[in-house]
């Protein structure tokens, strides 16, 4: 019986840790990534990133790292197991946010300085093209059905709508100052586009042939809190439309939004600065950067609350869960 239990016991160890998803998070002060455990929240190791390190995503199988080294001009590429750095891709200067393509190649990114979009094969590890945007390029985004890539650009005021078959711009789009971040719905009905300074997230429509429109705009009001200080950075939105989470810098919270009527319905409070947003694959639990504190918040999503504030790296910026 005891030998029954022990084993027992071992089993359930190694499925509780097989179950648990790495979490990543760019330091872009301290040029590092920080890694947490997703079952306990405890940070599992810090490993050097480059410099500046900003936007990160991970390989559709969970083995790739990527990271934005935007005061290296270059992406780097990690092991996401053994955290050594395998190579690195030819960003363009001042690479900030990418997106990655759903099958993993290629990757799309966000060059600041030069206001370019690059496109780079993630196998061969070339450019595939560099397409003209915007100035400040730096959100990101993807349709569900991988037909078009959103760029916003922060000083022309934009999202770019880019043919990912010829790399052509179809479609632009006027939101408010400085939009920072793009986000799909999961049914690519509906993109979401954050604006810092205009304090405002943009809801354009997308019909059935990609034409978007802009059809309303989610603004922001706290009690206490001052007009300037509700800045609309990162944004998620659960896979079941029901709810939208948009990180409100340095007011200090993430905004709740219902995903049908659009109407705000709670503020969560958070670290200092709150930047960007990164679900746990089962929507279970939101982890919020916090680049004024030096942590991380998480977010029981069903409870809509913090249920915990974990240290990090100096600065963090970007976050990433590893998938299933």
């Amino acid at each position: 019986m005891k030998r029954l239990i022990a084993i027992c016991l071992t089993f359930s160890c190694l499925a509780t840790s097989a179950f648990a998803n790495k979490v990543y998070v760019s330091n872009e002060k301290g040029n590092t990534v920080t890694v947490l455990d997703s079952d306990n929240w405890e940070v599992l190791t810090e490993f050097p990133a480059g410099n500046r390190p900003r936007g990160i995503t991970i390989s559709p199988d969970g083995k790739l790292l990527y990271v934005c080294a935007s005061d290296d001009d270059t992406v780097r590429v990690f092991d996401a197991e053994s955290y050594e750095e395998l190579y690195t891709l030819p960003s363009g200067p001042d690479p900030e946010l990418f997106v990655l393509h759903p099958s993993g190649n290629p990757l799309y990114v966000a060059n600041e300085d030069d206001n370019l979009v690059t496109v780079i094969d993630t196998e061969s590890h070339t450019v595939r093209a560099g397409i003209p945007v915007g100035v400040e390029p730096e959100g990101m985004a993807i349709s569900p059905d991988a037909k078009f890539v959103i760029n916003t650009s922060e000083t022309t005021n934009m999202a770019h709508f880019i043919d990912t078959s010829d790399y052509k711009i179809k479609h632009n789009i006027l939101v408010d100052q400085r939009p920072r971040y793009a986000q799909y719905s999961h049914d690519g009905k509906i993109l979401y586009v954050s604006a810092e300074i205009g304090g405002t997230v943009s809801i354009i429509d997308i019909a059935e042939d990609g034409t978007p429109t802009l059809s309303d705009k989610i603004s922001f009001e706290v009690p206490g809190v001052q007009p300037e200080w509700l800045q609309p950075v990162g944004v998620r939105t659960t896979s079941d439309g029901k709810w939208i989470f948009v990180a409100l810098g340095p007011s200090n919270r993430v905004a709740v939004i219902d995903g049908q009527s659009h109407e705000v319905v709670k503020y969560i409070m958070t670290g200092q600065r709150v930047w960007q947003l990164a679900f746990t694959p089962d929507e279970k639990f939101l982890i919020t950067t916090n680049g004024n504190s030096n942590d991380v918040t998480i977010i029981d999503v069903e409870a809509q609350k913090a249920i915990k504030s974990v240290q990090v790296g100096q600065q963090p910026w970007g976050v990433v869960v590893a998938p299933d």
